[in-house]
């Protein structure tokens, strides 16, 4: 961009010159307004750089940030510094790290600072604790500290307030409440630092103990919203947390919400909706609380006439009803709404949405609508490398294309720990258990640290693919290479994998020697490879040890009952069948999806629910009368 000087005014005023700068957003427009202030000798001007600095080191674009800093250090930082001299234009650079990305050189600015004997004052130290916080320098913290009493601001209570901050956020507590403590003179914000620090981790007694001696004119909001916060942490603390919500004096968004959202996790959405019906105002984390709260109890219906009634919507409601549709089944439903944001020009879909979106066409398996969202990505230029990624690459092998799925998988630059683990899982679910075990060891190869979802995918993939000798080596990679715990999962793979393989003994012999206690999953995936490979012998003791863990589970008296079916043990299975009936326990129904032009159908077993169901059962009639016709061809070779 060619920036052009105002004509209005004169080339000796310095007034153009700043709001040229203004304007600048790019490297290149900086240099054209420097180069303007070196020829017209303004760079000289003590005044012109004191506003240069001072007006755009707070800017939100970077390189104003650098040229104010460089203007700084340049022409105003190394002048002979007075012993009463004003620190503002040190304190504005420091802001310019403390508060921007590059936090840690606000330590460095106050270095600088002591070397060249320019005085330090409140700001200049609260700044920098303010930086030493974010990124929990503790030893560069404590410096600042020990500063503070050798220049005798230890008492001042502004700084002792950013002290106690400061130690809150490194996580020591305890530092925090002996500073408290020794304070002569406390305020709310002293008060209300201790108790958001007692109750962030928990500590909801020593918050209440805070609250109940501080002095009533020290309360304000942020004080009652943090222990309602507080209490609705706790198992029973709605009670509390009620009691309190109705002695404030005042409530603002933050006080009425925490409490709704209270109720709504731990689903009472009876005391939730009455809270809603009585706020004065209401915003849109209101509704997004309400929305998410019925749609976490099943009320679908319930979300979405609340949905409906909002005038005004942003992205956050949109996402909590989109999200409410996907946990309840209701797919569609919340791809519907996502088609609406596209069109909507007032609304765009962010991060959350996209990875929601994902999700439904995941589990509707609607591969066309992924390729079209996979295009939406690129078009918008979202970047792959975090969640977006392994949701596409889980979508692609969730609806049946491995193939997009590794091409995006090995598209991406750099691969974080959850993108192998997704295309791990999608090679699973396709039965490529060569191709999973693979990527196990490229993982080693390239010095990736595999987590204990990677084991859980490799393992489930050697099981599906029958690959017992790989998983043992993987289970023995994660306990003596990567020292790794196993958990119940990891050896309830295993006992998949050597049940698979007909290893009906061993895999006996391994849950025997678990190091924890099996759960009936585990028992149970026992079961099903004992039915599978008709070992009556293991199965049955197995069988009996399921039905007295969970007797009200049909799942174990089917297997077992399959079992004595395929070995003609017809008394035994009338007996299971007797027990069953005794217990009133039914069999789960099988189920199938078939996808047809965009609509997915459920069939039951003995369904007749489908609203075509007698032109389904005619055509299955006759396409099995005209196979019984067909006469085999052999041919002799």
């Amino acid at each position: 961009m060619l920036i052009c000087a105002n004509l209005n005014q004169p080339w000796s005023s310095t007034l153009p010159t700043l709001a040229l700068l203004q304007k600048c957003r790019t490297l290149t427009d900086v240099n054209q307004i420097h180069g303007r202030l070196i020829t017209t000798g303004f760079i000289r001007s003590q005044v012109l750089t004191t506003k240069i600095v001072l007006t755009f080191s707070p800017s939100p674009f970077t390189p104003l940030v650098d040229f104010a800093r460089y203007v700084f250090f340049t022409y105003l930082a190394y002048r002979s510094p007075k012993q009463d001299e004003d620190p503002f234009l040190w304190n504005a650079v420091i802001k310019s790290y403390s508060h921007g990305r590059e936090a840690q050189e606000a330590f460095i600015i106050l270095c600088l600072m002591h070397e060249n004997g320019v005085p330090f004052d409140k700001f200049s130290l609260s700044l920098v604790l303010k930086a030493c916080s974010q990124l929990g320098l503790l030893k560069e913290g404590m410096q600042v500290h020990g500063l503070l009493r050798k220049l005798n601001f230890g008492s001042d209570l502004f700084l002792q307030n950013c002290l106690i901050s400061y130690y809150l956020r490194c996580g020591f507590i305890g530092y925090a409440r002996q500073l408290f403590d020794r304070m002569s003179i406390r305020d709310s914000v002293s008060y209300n630092s201790m108790i958001d620090g007692y109750i962030k981790r928990g500590m909801i007694d020593l918050a209440k103990e805070l609250f109940d001696v501080m002095p009533l004119e020290n309360k304000n909001l942020i004080t009652w919203n943090s222990m309602i916060s507080g209490y609705t942490q706790l198992k029973d603390g709605m009670g509390l947390a009620l009691g309190l919500f109705e002695k404030m004096p005042d409530r603002d968004f933050i006080s009425w919400n925490s409490m709704i959202n209270g109720f709504v996790k731990c689903g009472n959405m009876e005391d939730a909706q009455i809270l809603f019906d009585k706020m004065p105002r209401r915003d849109v984390v209101s509704w997004a609380n309400m929305i998410n709260g019925y749609a976490k109890v099943g009320k679908i219906d319930l979300a979405r006439s609340l949905f409906n009634e909002m005038s005004e919507r942003d992205i956050v409601v949109c996402n909590a009803m989109m999200a409410g549709c996907v946990q309840n089944g209701y797919c569609g439903e919340a791809l519907e709404i996502f088609y609406h944001l596209q069109r909507n020009c007032s609304l765009q879909p962010d991060s959350a949405t996209l990875l929601i979106a994902l999700s439904a066409i995941a589990q509707l398996g609607h591969g066309d609508k992924g390729l079209a969202l996979h295009h939406y990505l690129k078009q918008k230029k979202f970047s792959l490398g975090g969640r977006l990624g392994v949701a596409l690459i889980d979508m692609y092998s969730k609806c049946g294309s491995i193939k997009n799925a590794v091409l995006v998988f090995e598209g991406m630059k750099y691969k974080t720990v959850d993108h192998w683990n997704a295309m791990i899982g999608g090679l699973a679910i396709h039965g490529m258990g060569e191709l999973a075990f693979k990527l196990l060891m490229d993982m080693e190869k390239l010095c990736v640290e595999p987590d204990d979802i990677t084991y859980i995918g490799v393992l489930n993939a050697c099981g599906h693919a029958g690959l017992v000798k790989e998983g043992l080596i993987c289970f023995d990679i994660m306990r003596r290479v990567h020292k790794m715990v196993p958990k119940l999962q990891h050896y309830g793979c295993m006992v998949d994998i050597l049940g698979r393989a007909g290893q009906i003994d061993v895999a006996r012999k391994f849950i025997e020697e678990m190091p924890i206690e099996a759960n009936d999953v585990i028992w149970r995936s026992l079961l099903s490879a004992c039915k599978n490979h008709e070992n009556i012998d293991v199965g049955e003791p197995v069988a009996k040890h399921l039905i007295r863990l969970d007797s009200c589970n049909s799942s174990s008296y089917v297997l077992l009952s399959n079992m004595y079916a395929g070995l003609g043990m017809w008394n035994a299975v009338s007996s299971v069948r007797l027990m069953m009936k005794e217990r009133n326990l039914k069999k789960i129904p099988g189920c199938s999806w078939i996808e047809l032009e965009g609509t997915v159908h459920e069939f039951f077993v003995q369904d007749k629910s489908h609203p075509q169901v007698m032109e389904i059962y005619s055509l299955l009639d006759s396409l099995s009368t005209s196979n019984s016709e067909v006469t085999p061809y052999v041919h002799h070779g």
